[in-house]
């Protein structure tokens, strides 16, 4: 499962990009946490300057205006590692 953070104040963009990365993950059907940040603090130490940032498994994969459709279905399509059987 992917973890993804969309980092920002909750504007219409970061509203926008999360329920676009929540409509190309079902669409794929490929299983994420979606989670919403808005602290400052955090966002800061993100080194996002501009938002939305998003962060996918711990890595500022975009910062500032929304991502394409595109772009988002290339995350998701990032192979998650395996789990030792």
């Amino acid at each position: 499962m992917l973890h993804i953070k969309v980092l920002g104040s909750g504007c219409r963009n970061c509203v926008n990009t999360a329920n676009l990365i929540e409509k190309k993950a079902a669409e794929l059907g490929v299983p994420v946490k979606l989670e919403k940040v808005t602290g400052m603090a955090e966002i800061m130490q993100a080194g996002v300057m501009s938002t939305p940032g998003v962060v996918v498994d711990g890595k500022l994969v975009h910062a500032g205006g929304v991502p394409s459709p595109k772009t988002v279905a290339e995350w998701l399509k990032t192979p998650a590692p395996s789990s030792p059987a």
